[in-house]
Protein backbone atom coordinates (compact mmCIF):
# COMPACT_ATOMS: atom_id res chain seq x y z
CA UNK A 1 0.00 0.00 0.00
CA UNK A 2 1.04 3.17 -1.21
CA UNK A 3 1.48 5.77 1.77
CA UNK A 4 3.06 9.15 3.24
CA UNK A 5 3.34 9.66 6.60
CA UNK A 6 3.92 12.90 8.23
CA UNK A 7 5.20 13.95 11.26
CA UNK A 8 7.13 16.33 13.69
CA UNK A 9 4.03 18.45 14.69
CA UNK A 10 3.49 19.74 17.70
CA UNK A 11 2.82 23.19 19.74
CA UNK A 12 5.98 25.28 19.88
CA UNK A 13 5.80 29.79 21.01
CA UNK A 14 6.00 32.23 18.01
CA UNK A 15 9.65 32.31 17.54
CA UNK A 16 10.32 28.85 18.06
CA UNK A 17 10.91 26.11 14.85
CA UNK A 18 9.85 22.84 14.11
CA UNK A 19 10.44 20.16 11.64
CA UNK A 20 8.30 17.99 10.01
CA UNK A 21 9.00 14.98 8.27
CA UNK A 22 7.37 13.42 5.64
CA UNK A 23 8.26 8.94 5.08
CA UNK A 24 7.13 7.67 1.95
CA UNK A 25 6.43 3.93 1.67
CA UNK A 26 4.88 1.34 -1.01
CA UNK A 27 6.49 2.82 -4.01
CA UNK A 28 9.42 5.22 -4.67
CA UNK A 29 9.16 8.57 -5.20
CA UNK A 30 12.01 9.91 -6.27
CA UNK A 31 10.38 10.45 -9.81
CA UNK A 32 8.03 12.70 -8.36
CA UNK A 33 7.42 16.26 -7.33
CA UNK A 34 6.61 16.34 -3.39
CA UNK A 35 5.52 19.26 -1.61
CA UNK A 36 3.89 20.74 2.01
CA UNK A 37 0.20 22.07 1.95
CA UNK A 38 -1.52 23.38 5.30
CA UNK A 39 -5.25 23.84 6.14
CA UNK A 40 -6.99 25.77 8.89
CA UNK A 41 -10.62 24.59 9.92
CA UNK A 42 -13.07 26.58 6.67
CA UNK A 43 -10.22 27.56 5.00
CA UNK A 44 -8.98 26.12 1.62
CA UNK A 45 -5.59 23.54 1.72
CA UNK A 46 -2.76 26.22 0.87
CA UNK A 47 0.56 25.50 -0.70
CA UNK A 48 3.87 26.05 1.30
CA UNK A 49 6.71 24.66 0.18
CA UNK A 50 7.13 21.97 -2.89
CA UNK A 51 10.84 20.51 -4.60
CA UNK A 52 11.43 19.19 -7.96
CA UNK A 53 12.59 15.35 -8.12
CA UNK A 54 16.16 15.87 -7.82
CA UNK A 55 16.12 18.56 -5.19
CA UNK A 56 17.53 21.17 -6.99
CA UNK A 57 14.64 23.45 -7.48
CA UNK A 58 12.68 24.87 -4.61
CA UNK A 59 9.27 26.92 -4.84
CA UNK A 60 7.46 28.34 -1.53
CA UNK A 61 4.88 30.39 -0.76
CA UNK A 62 5.42 34.55 -0.29
CA UNK A 63 4.00 34.34 3.42
CA UNK A 64 7.01 31.20 4.50
CA UNK A 65 9.75 32.49 1.89
CA UNK A 66 13.25 33.09 4.15
CA UNK A 67 11.57 31.38 7.32
CA UNK A 68 11.08 27.52 6.19
CA UNK A 69 13.06 24.84 3.78
CA UNK A 70 12.27 22.07 2.01
CA UNK A 71 14.51 19.17 1.28
CA UNK A 72 13.88 15.56 0.28
CA UNK A 73 16.28 12.52 0.94
CA UNK A 74 15.55 10.14 -2.07
CA UNK A 75 17.30 7.39 -0.48
CA UNK A 76 15.35 7.24 2.34
CA UNK A 77 11.93 8.21 0.70
CA UNK A 78 11.38 10.96 2.96
CA UNK A 79 10.37 14.80 2.71
CA UNK A 80 11.21 17.65 5.03
CA UNK A 81 9.93 20.74 6.09
CA UNK A 82 12.10 23.26 8.76
CA UNK A 83 9.98 25.45 9.87
CA UNK A 84 11.91 28.65 11.46
CA UNK A 85 10.75 31.77 12.93
CA UNK A 86 7.22 30.43 13.40
CA UNK A 87 4.18 32.63 13.91
CA UNK A 88 0.65 32.15 15.37
CA UNK A 89 -0.19 32.17 11.65
CA UNK A 90 1.29 29.14 10.83
CA UNK A 91 -0.91 27.46 12.65
CA UNK A 92 -2.60 24.62 10.80
CA UNK A 93 -2.78 21.16 10.09
CA UNK A 94 -0.30 20.57 7.40
CA UNK A 95 0.35 17.82 5.04
CA UNK A 96 2.81 16.50 2.72
CA UNK A 97 1.38 15.63 -0.78
CA UNK A 98 2.91 13.75 -4.50
CA UNK A 99 2.79 14.92 -7.67
CA UNK A 100 3.80 13.11 -10.99
CA UNK A 101 6.15 16.37 -12.80
CA UNK A 102 4.01 18.29 -15.00
CA UNK A 103 1.23 19.45 -12.69
CA UNK A 104 0.87 22.80 -11.34
CA UNK A 105 2.95 22.39 -8.46
CA UNK A 106 0.87 25.03 -6.54
CA UNK A 107 -2.81 23.75 -6.84
CA UNK A 108 -4.04 21.27 -4.57
CA UNK A 109 -5.66 19.27 -6.67
CA UNK A 110 -2.72 18.53 -9.10
CA UNK A 111 -1.44 16.35 -6.43
CA UNK A 112 -2.07 12.45 -6.69
CA UNK A 113 -1.67 11.15 -2.75
CA UNK A 114 -1.62 12.88 0.35
CA UNK A 115 -0.68 12.41 3.82
CA UNK A 116 -3.22 12.15 7.10
CA UNK A 117 -1.37 15.85 8.25
CA UNK A 118 0.26 16.70 11.22
CA UNK A 119 -1.09 19.64 13.32
CA UNK A 120 1.21 22.41 14.06
CA UNK A 121 0.38 24.53 16.52
CA UNK A 122 2.31 28.40 17.61
CA UNK A 123 0.99 30.35 20.25
CA UNK A 124 2.07 34.15 20.85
Amino acid sequence: QVQLVESGGGLVQAGGSLRLSCAASGRTFDTYTMAWFRQVPGKEREFVAAIAWSGGTKYYADSVKGRFTISRDNARDTLYLQMNSLKPEDTGSYYCAAMRPGGYIRTADQYDLWGQGTQVTVSS
